[in-house]
């Protein structure tokens, strides 16, 4: 349930009359009805308002009395899926009395008065906020605080759920900025107290706050010359999205969008549909012949269209869900996967070579890649909120990388902004170059063009992401649950901290005994079985990577951590295959197995999501290769592997129905009694 607050106490615009005949604060209410808000209340003070948060148990829709905005505007604030407290934020300049913000990879990193902000406001705050449940206390603490009429200073924020003191009385040095609005001194102090909030930017539709009648008639004429329904429309694509799906998918995909809607499709809905045209690809590029590989390529360039009208769907009907962002992340990758898998049977199938072997090794590669591109993400974000270096401060190298980049960003449309977004092989890019080398080609060229594309890539922003990291110097592993995303099992929490060495410098030793396991066991195909006995050898170096889980990772490099235990873990499996014999369908799917359960970390990871139920069940990075290796000793690598994967893969099902099924359920059914959020009639 969502509980809107106008905050209409002191806002002289309130009564402003607009064009219907109604006041602005009762327009505004009648706005927050439409936009969802279940009820909408009125707050004559922020005393009143601080009440009320204390006693809410769901989400607050706060807005001050001054905004005037299209109704959608106020949706899609109530409806953000980028965080649970999102403030509005407007490319407006700043003015005496009103919140200026610092934004930074979509968060508000900075708040307060613009002559604090040092010249680095990026925006303004629009005057209304979503806060989430957990940071009600923090709201109600930042009402009562709030009641000087000055702005108060929000320090850059630290770490998550790093709280700076606040001066005595909320307000401090800020006094000299003078009165401002309760809603403005609301949000200030929200962010003064650490918490995080998301930034909702206004495009395409209109926003703004208004102080007399003759700002609330431009006003009124800016929102009426803009047509709601067609801005909405296309604010379903991206922003910012990769050069192929800009301008071969996002040109024309907007009317399947609206005819999803019309049908009333889900966004679930269209990943299934999705996933099917890639499984159907995938099966005429293993098919073979010069129709079935030109009907696959058609198929796949009409899945990946799917694949992006699932999130332009989302945002179009504002129909988001932490399941359906889960699942959009793992039919992504499965998607790929699957076509993988095609690819490599069709080479094999037609004699042009190992297809498997190509298969399995982009299917690693890809997955490596993937999860040094979301750490590098967590890396930034983390980086966003702490304090800036010191004027004057220089990072070297890093530093120019980083300002080269952000100036290369800011240039949107330029040669060298599309060849920044091209040249690290996004998604798009990869789905057309397949298409278009199968077509015209054969599929062995096509996982040739998918790995040689894709290993320069991971060489490009391995080596500037490491350079910049080491700039940033921002630790992040320590800021989550690192023993979760290491995949740590019970044999590695168990294992000894090895010092000096740091857990990136053991990861990466545990990736050698495998890599050499392996080049080992394919330069001796003709008698692979021989190098049985380097099996264990190779285990035990791979388990040095364990030395290290113990210790803290708050080196500036240790986000590659994550990606190295990957890497040992899945070349100890190929190796340990290719060692037992085992056939390339079987390492591949015990591969594939591995990526998917490594993908549900990531993604719950990205949507801040609890770990699996059933994660201990998994053994952990560790775990696993043990038994492959008793299975190797014992000589019976295929069944071995086929067996463990079957229980992995079961494992995940299990853990994936508790998660989004079963306990969701006893949730619903233990929250059925309604509660009330206290406080005077609803209106």
């Amino acid at each position: 349930m969502t509980l809107a607050i106008v905050l209409a106490g002191g806002t002289p615009a309130a009564d402003l009359t607009t064009t219907t005949g109604e006041s602005l604060a009762d327009r505004l209410a009648a706005q927050l009805r439409r936009a969802g808000a279940d009820h909408v209340r009125f707050a004559a003070d922020l005393d009143e308002l601080a009440g009320i948060a204390e006693a809410a148990t769901g989400p607050l829709l706060v807005t001050g009395a001054d905004l005037v905005a299209h109704t959608a505007v106020l949706r899609h604030l109530a409806t953000s899926p980028v965080g649970p407290t999102v403030a509005l934020v407007l490319a407006d300049p700043p003015v005496f009395g009103r919140t200026a913000v610092r934004e930074e990879r979509g968060q508000v990193v900075d708040a307060g008065p613009v002559d604090a902000l040092d010249g680095d406001a990026t925006g303004v705050f629009g005057g209304a906020l979503r806060v989430g449940v957990a940071d009600l206390p923090a709201l109600a603490a930042a009402a009562r605080a709030a009641r000087v009429g000055a702005l108060p200073i929000a320090a850059p924020l630290g770490p998550v759920g790093d709280v700076s003191p606040l001066p005595a009385g909320g307000g401090g040095p800020a006094a000299a900025a003078g009165p401002a609005s309760a809603v403005d001194r609301l949000f200030a102090g929200l962010a003064a107290r650490g918490t995080q909030v998301f930034a909702q930017r206004v495009r395409l539709l209109v926003a703004h706050r208004v102080t007399d009648a003759g700002g609330l008639v431009a006003a009124e004429a800016a929102v009426t010359a803009v047509d709601e329904k067609r801005a909405e429309l296309r604010l379903s694509v991206k922003e910012r999205d990769d050069f192929f799906s800009t301008y071969f998918v996002s040109t024309w995909s907007p009317y399947v969008v609206r005819a999803a809607a019309r049908l009333r499709l889900t966004p679930t809905g269209v990943t299934v549909i999705s996933v099917l045209f890639a499984l159907a690809a995938a099966v005429l590029f293993g098919v073979g012949g010069r129709l079935a590989l030109v009907g696959g390529a058609v198929l796949l360039y009409l899945g990946f269209v799917l694949d992006c009208v699932d999130g332009q769907l989302a945002r179009y009907t504002r129909h988001f869900s932490a399941w359906g962002g889960w699942l959009d992340t793992m039919a992504d990758r499965a998607k790929e996967y699957l076509v993988y898998a095609g690819l490599g049977f069709g080479v094999s199938h037609a004699g042009l070579g190992n297809g498997w072997a190509l298969a399995i090794a982009a299917m690693t590669l890809q997955t490596v890649r993937h999860m040094t591109d979301t750490w590098y993400g967590v890396l930034h974000d983390e980086a966003a909120r702490r304090p800036r270096p010191a004027a004057g401060s220089t990072g070297g190298i890093g530093d120019r990388l980083n300002a080269a980049s952000t100036r290369v960003q800011a240039d949107t449309g330029s040669l060298s902004y599309w060849l920044k977004r091209t040249v690290v092989f996004p998604i798009g890019e990869r789905w057309a170059l397949i298409a278009l080398t199968v077509a015209l080609f054969n599929p062995l060229v096509s996982l040739i063009a998918v790995l040689v594309w894709g290993t320069l890539a991971f060489a490009y922003t391995g080596a500037l992401r490491t350079l910049r990291a080491r700039w940033m110097r921002v630790p992040v592993l320590d800021t989550v649950d690192a023993t979760l995303h290491r995949d740590d099992g019970p044999l590695a929490r168990r294992l000894p901290v090895l010092r000096p060495l740091d857990p990136l410098t053991l990861a990466v030793i545990a990736t050698l005994g495998p890599a050499v396991l392996l080049v080992a066991a394919l330069v001796g195909a003709g008698a692979p079985e021989r190098l049985a006995w380097a099996v264990p050898v190779a285990l035990l170096v791979l388990l040095v990577g364990g030395l290290g889980a113990g210790a803290a990772h708050d080196g500036p490099l240790d986000w590659l951590v994550p990606a190295a235990l990957r890497a040992a873990e899945y070349l100890f499996a190929i190796a340990v295959g290719v060692v037992g014999g085992t056939p390339g369908w079987l390492i591949f799917g015990y591969v594939f197995v591995l990526t998917v359960h490594h993908y549900d970390l990531t993604a719950r990871l990205e949507k801040r999501q609890a770990a699996p139920p059933l994660h201990p069940a998994n053994l952990g990075w560790e775990g696993r290769p043990v038994l492959l290796a008793l299975a190797a000793i014992a000589g019976i690598v295929s069944i071995g592997m086929a067996t463990l994967g079957t229980y992995l893969l079961v494992v995940f099902v299990a853990s994936a129905v508790l998660a989004w099924v079963v306990l969701p359920a006893r949730s619903a059914r233990a929250s059925a009694v309604p509660v009330s959020v206290g406080g005077g009639t609803p209106g």
